[in-house]
């Protein structure tokens, strides 16, 4: 009996491994954060449901479905964790079901694959030696200050989620907070057809998404301080 996290595509589905879709085959039970793009993902490559269950996992559920999740492992069934895309506990629900597996005496699997965070991170330009992955900020101004006020003396490159929608809003205060002249970049629809890259120093990079706001899913990097704007600003957009 195993607990497997098994990475999904982020956008192409070319990224799903040989090992993904086996374990995907092999379980009896998937609980998924969205079972409706579950269905289309399995869909997608001819993965029958016959004798599996799909079950929803999800922030709205995780800490009443954890427990009974770790019930049927502890029964000998073995389960797939996945998220809406990318690797599951990353910003994503997970944790708890991985916390009773672990205090049940059962192996959890990590089955790799996407993570937009890396994706964007080895695209960006910044550098990779260290960084510091902080997902979503909180909605709230205060809370959002605080966190970014506590890393803007930190030499590694900073790898922030965000909705699109955010983004204009938030990147203000990090030019307040980190300075215009910080690297950074925007990276969005990572891994699909319109894949783009903005790599420009903060302050030109609130300017450029106040007027062309951005579109699908976002990851927002910050180079570590000390850490200058790239000379050429005018990078194209695709890798």
């Amino acid at each position: 009996m195993a607990l497997y996290l098994v990475a999904t595509p982020i956008g192409n589905l070319s990224d799903f491994s040989q090992r993904a879709l086996q374990t995907l085959e092999k379980v009896s039970l998937i609980a998924a954060e969205d079972t409706r793009s579950a269905r289309r993902l399995l869909a997608a490559f001819n993965l029958s449901m016959a004798g599996k269950e799909l079950v929803s996992y999800g922030e709205h559920n995780e800490k009443d479905a954890a427990p009974r999740l770790a019930e049927h492992l502890k029964n000998g069934q073995d389960i797939a964790l996945i998220s809406e895309g990318g690797t599951p506990l990353l910003s994503d629900p997970g944790f708890r079901l991985v916390r009773a597996a672990l205090d049940e005496g059962v192996a959890v699997v990590p089955v790799p694959g996407a993570c937009a965070a890396l994706v964007a991170l080895t695209g960006s330009g910044l550098p990779v030696h260290g960084f510091i992955f902080r997902g979503f900020l909180p909605k709230k101004p205060g809370a959002r200050r605080r966190i970014l006020e506590s890393l803007k003396n930190r030499e590694e490159t900073l790898v922030f989620y965000e909705a699109p929608q955010r983004v204009a809003k938030v990147l203000p205060e990090f030019v307040e907070i980190f300075g215009a002249d910080r690297a950074a970049c925007l990276a969005r629809e990572l891994t699909k057809i319109h894949e783009t890259f903005w790599r420009l120093p903060l302050g030109a990079l609130a300017e450029r998404v106040a007027t062309e706001p951005p579109r699908g899913e976002c990851t927002l990097l910050v180079a570590g301080v000390g850490r200058h704007a790239p000379e050429n600003e005018d990078e194209p957009d695709r890798v």
